[in-house]
């Protein structure tokens, strides 16, 4: 890809931002660090939750689905909604205030009827904020830069995903010891704790984050803006759900993990390690994330996005191959969760930056609802589609078949891209 990263949006801006490194990206990285270290100790120590209550892994693939639809279609409207209205920073802070009160309800779970309200609940409030704390720091800088302030954003966003699981497994593993009334006890114990990060995050947004001038849009209509995106942004989104039918949530990697690990550990043993696997997953995030973005910006957002994407589909098929294979050791485990990690570094950090390449700054927190609810659709097709070919076929098939489709889906990125780059020489 070209490394003129040029975009329509910079011709609408009235100003240029100064200086990518400002008040309001590390004012957002610090609030999605809290989020993060609220509800990702949630989804490292959830599958261990389930296991202990008796719920298998067919009801984690659906609760996770359905979590990840809601917070799709959420994204579309908030992006929507703040597009017409000219408001962002109060939807966002409400976002944030629902991922804590998210976790009060999961902590008090007995079943899975109540864990999926919980997940409900944090995902809608993931998906409200989502689009538009992302318009807010894409405008908070230039597009020279865009790479750059995503991947500190994400890096920074996922070091709450480091901290968060780390200190929950090791709560988790002091707590089992404590008399409990019941094997969930531990888990209820961490649950209640990750609340008090939520909600400094909701504080954090409020005080740090300025929000951009942006002017309202009364005339924007829902249906009429969907039509006017750009057709390579149409057909770019459509590589994206593709790849994302086979993009699994990684609770059913740590899942995974548990279950391979259990015959030798026990299971909450297992729990523990796949806990501490997730954290190593986030800490390659943390460390790729920067260097990801700033090579976007030098080489080309798009070709980096394909890489990333490869990656992707590599994670499944190891995974596959370690249920095939009966592997049972944590280090091979361990490069699984390194190339996963990677992954969702390119992923998270460039999706939304060759968005915002694509499309008006009139329609950007639109486009950005857009995206996250064909990712959010499509993981809920994956997810509950591997977890129950799981329960219901082997883990094998599931996780080929996921393998399959991501791989198609970054073959069709690939030709938009090199789509994109035919047009750009042709000018």
């Amino acid at each position: 890809m070209s490394t003129k990263n040029e975009s329509p949006i910079a011709a609408a801006e009235p100003q240029k931002p100064q200086g990518w490194l400002n008040r309001t990206v590390v004012g957002a990285g610090l609030t999605s660090a809290l989020g993060d270290f609220c509800y990702e100790t949630t989804t490292v120590i959830l599958p261990g939750f389930l296991a202990v209550l008796g719920i298998p892994a067919a009801a984690l693939g659906v609760i996770e689905g359905v979590a990840d639809a809601v917070a799709s279609f959420t994204k579309m409207i908030s992006g929507y909604i703040a597009d017409k209205l000219g408001r962002r920073k109060l939807l966002v802070l409400i976002g944030y205030a629902l991922t804590p009160a998210g976790q009060v309800l999961i902590a008090m779970a007995a079943g899975w009827p109540l864990l999926l309200l919980g997940r409900l609940v944090s995902w809608f409030g993931k998906g409200l904020r989502g689009p538009l704390r992302d318009a807010i720091v894409i405008q908070a800088v230039s597009a020279e830069t865009r790479g750059r302030a995503f991947g500190f954003h994400r890096a920074t966003d996922t070091i709450g995903a480091v901290a968060g699981p780390l200190l929950g497994v090791a709560l988790l593993g002091l707590a089992q010891d404590w008399p409990w009334p019941d094997a969930a006890g531990p888990f209820r114990f961490v649950l209640w704790l990750s609340v008090i990060p939520g909600v400094l995050a909701v504080l954090s947004f409020l005080m740090l984050v300025q929000d951009p001038q942006h002017s309202p849009n009364p005339a924007l209509k829902f249906f009429r803006s969907l039509r006017g995106l750009p057709s390579r942004f149409k057909r770019y989104l459509g590589a994206v759900g593709l790849f994302g039918i086979g993009d699994f949530s990684h609770s059913l990697l740590i899942l995974a993990a548990t279950s391979l690990l259990t015959e030798s550990l026990g299971v909450v043993h297992a729990a523990q390690v796949a806990g501490l696997l997730y954290v190593w997953r986030n800490v390659v995030q943390v460390a790729a994330s920067y260097p990801i973005g700033a090579l976007a910006d030098r080489v080309g957002h798009m070709s980096v996005l394909v890489t990333g994407y490869v990656l992707g589909a590599l994670t499944a098929i190891l995974t596959a191959l370690a249920f095939w294979f009966g592997i049972h050791s944590i280090m091979l485990l361990g490069v699984i969760f390194f190339i996963a990690g990677l992954y969702v570094a390119v992923q998270e950090a460039l999706e939304p930056t060759v968005t915002a390449e694509m499309v008006q700054s009139d329609t950007l927190a639109t486009s950005y609802g857009a995206l996250g609810t064909v990712n959010g659709a499509a993981k809920f097709i994956s997810s509950a589609a591997v977890g129950v070919i799981w329960s219901t076929v082997s883990p094998v098939l599931s996780f080929g078949l996921a393998a399959g489709v991501m791989l198609a889906g970054t073959l069709v990125l690939l030709s938009v891209r090199n789509a994109h780059e035919s047009a750009f020489k042709t000018r």
